[in-house]
């Protein structure tokens, strides 16, 4: 399995297990260069959108996968974890709405999460 697709399973199960809303997974290798797959999930609160966060932190670093970038703080609505061939967007569900990333890449291709956390 690609290293992207294997790093967006385990993200997408790391997001679940914390209780992640709507988790969305976005093909856009046939769109950007910056990424092959965004990951885009909301959390109900900073607390939980924390949570998410560190849960994605721990699994992929058990993996072996450590992100080359984290923006946002332990305060933020949105927090962006770089992986390099996967972007992880947490948001609480207020900012994901404004922020509307699904529009903005709608030219990547949607792969339903359960494909990635059974």
């Amino acid at each position: 399995m690609e290293a992207g697709r294997e790093m967006a399973r385990l993200a997408c199960k790391a997001l679940d297990e914390k209780k992640g809303k709507d988790i969305k997974v976005i093909d856009i290798h046939d769109v950007s260069v910056i990424a092959d797959y965004f990951i885009i999930a909301s959390g109900s609160n900073q607390n939980q959108v924390q949570a998410m966060v560190d849960n994605v932190e721990e699994v992929l670093g058990r993996a072996g996968y450590h992100a080359k970038q984290i923006e946002g703080t332990k305060n933020s609505n949105w927090i962006l974890m770089d992986y390099g061939d996967l972007i992880v967007h947490i948001f609480d569900e207020e900012n994901r709405l404004f922020y509307d990333l699904e529009r903005i890449w709608r030219d990547g291709k949607i792969i339903d999460s359960d494909e990635f956390t059974e």
